[in-house]
This record gives structure tokens, sequence and C-alpha cells, in this order.
């Protein structure tokens, strides 16, 4: 039986000692399991509740339409918060990421912080850790939370991936949203236990992925590998916040399709790369906080494996790159990362990472007037003729879509047509009957 830790809890003098946090769902998954890894350390935490219509006359009423569409939302979204019956806005904490570079993301924090100053909310503390600072402000325990967390985000991962490679195949509707429900909450209940030690809390970890293994394994499901497979690229957020993209995965589902979707863990492998190289730049190679990076990054990489590798059967044909430089390395010809900063420099090595991979088309989910996905638009072609003609489409995203459906449906069929055709062969899993030749 594992041992519960006595472990160091924050302490009562700390800031964030008797309040909440509320995380965005960026991701609902990854969002629930990064509340946990709060919580295994003291700290009462959750994502925000489901968007709404609400969400989003809030977030337009407190946005001017310059800000991208995730910040209307995130924005609508605390603000909710703040229309629940006696509510205590001295107890509640926002937590709202920043980063450098060219996107508007980094303006996020210093937007809310000024909403709610003048709505007469300046005590709401709003927590915004960027590449630099991490969580240092928890003080000793920064280095335990951020392990967990990162342990967080990849299991989250790993558990949306089971449910976007099962969702199409069922048999039984609703099925294995019902599995990934149930894995969910068995993996914050284990996320949220502070254990005795680092390997301990790998353990249970791993214990729990292994029975959500189990759990979809077990679901009834035809696998079709005539089912056109579409890797999701695109600005992290509206890609992975459903109530953003209308349910773009879902949609593609219907029409047919199957979606490999980019991981959050492949945005924090390009911010320390990103890091580090700025490092180098400074003349810091040898610095104590390059080696300290370092070694984040080597502990990082083995909790990432020995988490992965519990499901690499399962995973067949859909593994990710090694390394975040093989991306890097595949955007070189078209958009160098020395001289190009963000998603759009990701987002352009995956595609091509993705396709070689044996995917049928590729979308790019963004918010309506992202510099990243409008760049990466106007390289696209390119990128797709160097790639035997896969369709690469973007959509965008400002929460007034019309048509959808519609144009998801005519883009299913391009991949159909370059499924015939396509040169690069894809890898299928054991559950899938061997395809027909092409």
């Amino acid at each position: 039986m594992l041992r519960r830790r006595a472990v160091k809890q924050v302490p009562p003098s700390h800031p964030l000692a008797g309040k909440k946090i509320w995380i965005p769902r960026m991701s609902y998954g990854s969002a629930r399991a990064f509340a946990a890894a709060f919580r295994s350390i003291g700290i009462d935490a959750e994502c925000t509740p489901a968007s709404d219509e609400r969400t989003r006359a809030l977030g337009g009423q407190f946005t001017s339409g310059d800000e991208c569409y995730p910040a209307k939302v995130t924005v609508g979204d605390f603000l909710k918060l703040l229309e629940q019956p006696g509510v205590d806005p001295r107890g509640l904490v926002f937590l709202m990421p920043t980063a450098e570079g060219p996107c508007r993301f980094g303006q996020y924090a210093v937007h809310l912080k000024a909403v709610l100053a003048s709505i007469g909310y300046p005590e709401v503390t709003v927590l915004s850790p960027t590449s630099e600072n991490g969580y240092q402000g928890l003080g000793e325990l920064a280095g335990v939370f951020v392990r967990t967390a990162w342990r967080a985000l990849v299991a989250g991962d790993i558990l949306l991936k089971l449910l976007l490679k099962t969702r199409p195949y069922e048999l039984e509707p609703g099925s294995a949203d019902q599995a990934y429900e149930a894995a969910l909450d068995d993996l914050c209940r284990t996320l949220e236990v502070p254990y005795a030690a680092a390997g301990e809390q790998m353990q249970a970890l791993k214990a729990s992925l292994v029975r959500a293994r189990e759990r979809f394994r077990r679901l009834p499901a035809r696998y079709d590998p005539t089912r056109p497979l579409i890797g999701i690229v695109g600005e992290i957020f509206c890609r992975l916040n459903t109530f953003s993209n209308d349910e773009v995965v879902r949609r593609l589902e219907e029409h047919g399709a199957e979606a490999w979707m980019s991981d959050i863990s492949e945005w924090v492998w390009y911010t320390n790369s990103e890091q580090r190289r700025r490092w180098r730049l400074e003349g810091r190679s040898f610095s104590l906080a390059m080696l300290g990076a370092r070694l984040r990054a080597r502990y990082q990489r083995r909790d990432e494996h020995e988490l992965v590798k519990l499901l690499a059967d399962d995973f067949r044909g859909y593994e990710e790159p090694e390394d975040i430089s093989v991306v890097l390395r595949y955007a070189e010809p078209y958009l160098p990362a020395a001289g190009a900063l963000g998603e759009m420099v990701v987002n352009l090595g995956k595609s091509v990472y993705l396709a070689r991979r044996g995917v049928d088309g590729i979308l790019d989910i963004s918010p309506f007037t992202c510099m990243n996905g409008i760049v990466c638009e106007a390289i696209y072609p390119r990128v797709s003729a160097d790639l035997g003609g896969i369709p690469i489409r973007n959509f965008y995203f400002d929460g007034t879509q019309a048509e959808l459906d519609r144009d998801l449906g005519i883009y299913v069929e391009l991949a159909r047509s370059y499924r015939a055709r396509k040169p690069f062969p894809r890898t299928y899993p054991a559950c899938f009957p061997a395809p027909a030749p092409a």
C-alpha cells in the first residue's frame, strides 16, 4: 500500500492559503488534472465551469474585439464566478499564465487584472506564472508541484488520446465519453494524494493509466482503417477548448473522420527549448540556470516515457515526436525557429510530422485574426505541395461560425481523396483490421 507522507503543505501565512484557484479549461481533462496537482500540496483548486452563452456575453462586454477569442472566453468564464451567490472575491485566485513572444496571450493577465479593477474587484488574485519564473511563488513546494503538474499534463494528454482514438469506432454511443470521465476521475483522485516520494506517486499514476487503458480496451468497438485520420494543430487554447472551436472534433467524427490532436506537452517542450536557445545567445550556456533547465528536462522526459510506454501497443501509429527538435527540424525549410517564435513554428513542423506519419489531412484551428494561424495559412500551400497534396485547411473561430458542418463535410471528402494516393503509409495499432490495398 502506498504511504502518505508528512508533506509540507502551503503554510497559513502563504498568500494562496485559504483561497481557491480557478483554472481555465483549455483542455477539460488536463485542467482537472492540473487542479488535482494543486490540491496535492494543500491548495484548493478546480477548473472553471463549462462555458456557455453567459461566458460569451460577459467576455464580449469586457473585451473590445481587438483581443483574440480565447481572451473573451477566459475573461467571461472568470467573471461568471463572481456572479455566484455569496462569493467572496478575496478567496478567488484566477490562474492566467503568460509568455513572451508575438502572441497576444502575453497580455491576457494584464488585461484580466485591469478588468477586475475596473468593475470593483481588485482583491481577486491573478496568478500569472511565466516560462521564466514558473511557480517559484510557491516557495519550497515549487519543485514538488512542478513535477506533479507535469505528470498531470502528460497523463491528461494520454487520456485525451485514448478517447479520440476510440470514440469514432464505439458501438455503444457515449461509451467512450463515459470511460473517459471514469478514467479522469480516477486520475484526479490519484494526483491529489500527497505521496511519500516521487517514485510512489509515479507507481500510483501508472496504475491509474493501466486502469484507464483497460477501460477503453473493453469498450465494444469496430475499428475501420478506411476512416480518414485528420491531424489537428493550431492555437493551443482554441484547438483544445471544445466551446471555443464549436466541438470541431465531434463534428469531424460525425462526418466519418478520426482526429489526432496535438498535445499540451508539445508546447511545454517548445518553451523549454526556446528558453535554452535564448540563454545560449546570451552566453549563459554554462550557467546554473541552464544546468537546472537541463536537469528538469531530463526528469520530465523520463516521467513522460514511463507513462507513455504503458500504452505503446494502443498508440502504435500515433507516436508523438521523440523530441521537439524533430518538429523544429521539419519547420526549418518553411519557418526557421531561430527567426520566428511561437505556435506558428510548432504548427508547421508538426503538420509535416503528422503528414509523414500517414494522416489524411491537417486542420489548423485558430482564433479569428490569430497571427500564428495567418502566417501558417500563407505557408501551408507550399507544405501541401511538398507532401503530395495533403489537404490543409485553416478554421478560424470567434463564436459566430456559420456553415461549419458544410465546410467540414467538404474537407473530409478531400481527405478521403488524398488517402487513396498519399505517399506516406499509415501504421495501425493491433485493434485495427489490416487495411485493404489502396
